[in-house]
């Protein structure tokens, strides 16, 4: 918990702890300013970053008349101090596995309850293929995204993880549903090519981030986001397995009364287009609020836009509306300089404001406290 004090010999204030959060506080820390004031000389303004000591367990402070370089690169580089994730903190929802588990035999059922998914792979593999072909100056025909590596979050049976592979990507299909890696193996089988392209595993994306840090060219979680239980972790783990320059695609629904209506009510209740129970509204996520996430974490959010799917015709659609389905596209910040530790950029800053105040005994004296 943050406070302040007053100076009562000069007529000031400074900023003190009164009591460290912990280190796995989850909560943002609210917005806190106080102002070094002398009598006749205003020095200057003070604002604790937010969220800094949570992430970094260090504070810094960022002065309203000074800017400095080196935040905006420690910004850049927040994923070296974020810890990876182990199996003792899961993103996996077991409700939502059971749900999946009663469905593992109707993947490739293009008729049935996945023909959205079907479908969908009309827009999503294009839209893949096309962003990564952006990062590769000459590619094989027929073979356009041969020796990437992409890892497929949540593949279920493996409706996009085989297309990819064709696409002649190296693929690491990740499930935590049993029966569906199965139903995903047993298909790939059939394809002597796709068998070697392509690698099913049956876990969750934090249980291997620490084996593939910095592995992939990219990743992908189609229809995923907004089945986990912990969407700020998951999306740490994603960018984690990432290669700098990486990028991770993302398809989910956008969380709108629209969504609610169409997407849970109209689509699960009433047209049975998906069976009951798969969505839960509260757990779809909007786009501002996943680039935001996205851009604490080191990525770039370069892409979104809307997809639309019409029930009676069984084709999505691309559109400039994101009120319900939409895509994104974001890439991880490159290879930088190594940026000064978050200790050496407070100790930097605190000096250059000990010697802004060292005409001020009084103001000195505490900021030596």
């Amino acid at each position: 918990m943050w406070g302040g004090g007053k100076l009562g010999s000069s007529g000031g204030w400074f900023l003190r702890v009164l009591g460290p959060g912990g280190p796995n506080t989850k909560a943002a820390r609210p917005l806190i300013s106080s102002a070094v004031y002398v009598k006749n000389q205003l020095s200057w303004m003070l604002q604790i970053k937010p969220g800094v000591f949570n992430e970094y367990r260090t504070m810094w402070f960022k002065s309203y008349r000074m800017t400095f370089s080196y935040l905006n690169r420690i910004k850049s580089f927040r994923y070296p101090w974020t810890r990876l994730y182990s199996t003792s903190q899961t993103t996996v929802d077991s409700g939502e596995v059971k749900t999946f588990l009663a469905l593992a035999h109707k993947w490739w059922d293009e008729q049935g309850v996945y023909a959205p998914l079907h479908s969908m792979n009309d827009l999503r593999v294009p839209f893949i293929r096309d962003n990564l072909l952006k990062t590769i100056p000459n590619h094989q025909p027929g073979k356009p995204l041969f020796g990437m590596k992409i890892l497929d979050v949540g593949c279920g049976g493996g409706l996009l993880t085989e297309p990819l592979g064709r696409l002649g990507a190296s693929v690491i299909g990740i499930d935590p549903v049993d029966e569906n890696i199965k139903t995903a193996q047993c298909h790939k089988s059939f394809d002597p090519v796709l068998d070697k392209r392509i690698e099913y595993r049956v876990c969750s994306l934090e249980e291997i981030v620490e084996e593939t840090a910095e592995t992939f060219d990219a990743v992908v979680a189609s229809e995923v986001v907004e089945h986990v239980i912990d969407l700020e972790t998951f999306l740490q783990c994603c960018c984690q397995v990432l290669k700098p320059s990486g990028s991770l695609f993302i398809t989910t629904i956008n969380k709108t009364q629209l969504s609610y209506a169409l997407g849970i009510v109209f689509s699960e209740q009433i047209a049975g287009i998906v069976p009951k129970g798969t969505h839960t509204w509260e757990k779809f996520v909007s786009p501002e609020t996943l680039e935001s996430i996205l851009e604490s974490n080191g990525l770039s959010v370069q892409t979104v836009v809307g997809m639309l799917y019409n029930p009676f015709s069984g084709y999505w659609h691309w559109s400039e509306n994101t009120s319900l389905n939409y895509a994104t596209h974001a890439v991880k910040s490159g290879v930088q300089e190594h940026p000064m530790s978050a200790e050496f950029a407070f100790k930097g800053e605190t000096e250059e404001l000990q010697a802004n105040a060292c005409t001020n005994p009084a103001v000195h004296e505490e900021l030596k406290k």
